[in-house]
């Protein structure tokens, strides 16, 4: 059988797969390795949005397409508006970040990018396998996530950030481009976690999307209702819809470490790089590739890449309240932004607080609560 062989082969081309191909394409201590990327979608839509904050100047900046450095969190009966300093909110726009990746890409002769869907990944033979033949790779890099595995894994709650966004252009001039609406819980609740998140691009001109922290997947309709519902509340007049992206990501404590090998590493949601408490993954992303591409330099085994923190033990401990009390998301979420400045958030979802910074966080909290939840995980 003729398999053709690399040096890294990346199974994905999302925001991980992406970052990490660009990275290695970039350095040139990567020079002489044959890099593959196997992706089964064309990557030519604007099929979705990346948010982030960062402090100054980032490494992204030239395909950011919009900045906010103010923000609105609402729920019942509170508002609240903040200046993001110093952190600066960004967007990217996926067709941005596609044409810049396929522009890197096409000044790289190490480099090779195969459209075809992966069938499965052989560990030990570190064989890729797909519709157009099988692939060997020295080391492996793969982005898919195993949902049955995560599913069928009860030691720790599985939750989804599910949503869909919809860029509308409105009669109305309702929006404040100046400001983004990073969570408006005041809206129907229906016994689980709810909120909008408003992105204005202009005055008459936004990304709205209708997301859940729940355990299941709506009927598609009733995201949409919901936004229209939402638009009709602000006098939108009509409007008309430009895009829509729809997502979920797994919210889950689960130990995706465990899953790497000596030459294969899970990377992006799949490999744990998702926030587990509030779905968040690009600047997380960027910050592991960065760490990784200075860990392959050292030619020290993959499993040996990710370390423990005491902010996954945090991040379980609030899944684990999330899961059990989901009609409470809204008051959860709402003590925090009621009790600590926005600064301190932004560095806790960062995972750069000390020791003292989460302990003034976490006594926002409905104690019980989370005390029930830190009795249930040690004993």
């Amino acid at each position: 059988m003729n398999i053709n062989k690399f040096d890294y082969i990346i199974c994905g081309g999302g925001a991980s797969g992406l970052l990490l191909a660009s990275k290695l394409i970039s350095d040139t201590f990567f020079s002489n390795k044959n890099i593959l990327l196997i992706e089964k979608d064309s990557k030519n839509l604007n099929d979705r949005t990346w948010c982030f904050w960062e402090k100054g100047v980032g490494e992204l900046d030239h395909i950011v397409s919009k900045k906010w450095e103010s923000a609105i969190f609402k729920a019942k009966n509170f508002r609240t508006s903040f200046s993001t300093n110093p952190y600066t909110y960004k967007l990217i726009r996926g067709i941005d970040f596609y044409k810049n990746f396929n522009y890197l890409k096409t000044k790289k002769n190490n480099f090779n990018y195969i459209k075809t869907k992966i069938n499965s990944i052989d560990k030990s033979s570190k064989i890729v396998k797909t519709e157009k033949g099988d692939f060997h790779g020295d080391f492996i890099f793969t982005s898919i996530v195993d949902f049955d595995k995560l599913i069928n894994y009860n030691k720790y709650p599985l939750l989804k950030q599910h949503f869909i966004g919809q860029l509308v252009k409105t009669e109305n001039e309702i929006f404040n481009p100046r400001e983004v609406t990073f969570m408006d819980f005041d809206i129907p609740q229906k016994n689980s976690t709810r909120f909008m998140y408003v992105l204005p691009l202009s005055k008459n001109k936004a990304l709205i999307e209708y997301t859940l922290f729940s355990p299941k997947e709506l009927d598609e309709n009733e995201y949409l209702y919901s936004i229209q519902d939402y638009l009709k509340n602000l006098n939108s007049g009509s409007y008309k819809i430009i895009e829509t992206e729809k997502g979920s990501i797994p919210m889950t404590a689960y130990k995706f470490k465990s899953e790497n090998t000596e030459n294969l590493l899970h990377i992006g949601t799949a490999g744990g790089w998702t926030k587990p408490s509030t779905g968040y993954t690009f600047l997380n992303t960027l910050n592991k590739t960065n760490l990784l591409v200075s860990f392959l330099k050292m030619n020290k085994p993959f499993n040996e890449f990710e370390k423990k923190s005491r902010f996954w033990f945090y991040d379980l401990l609030f899944l684990d309240v999330l899961n059990k009390h989901n009609d409470k998301g809204s008051l959860l979420f709402r003590k925090m932004f009621e009790k600590n400045k926005p600064e301190i958030i932004f560095k806790f979802l960062d995972n750069k607080t000390n020791f003292f910074e989460e302990l003034k966080l976490m006594l926002t909290f409905k104690k019980k609560w989370f005390i029930q939840a830190l009795i249930k995980r040690v004993f």
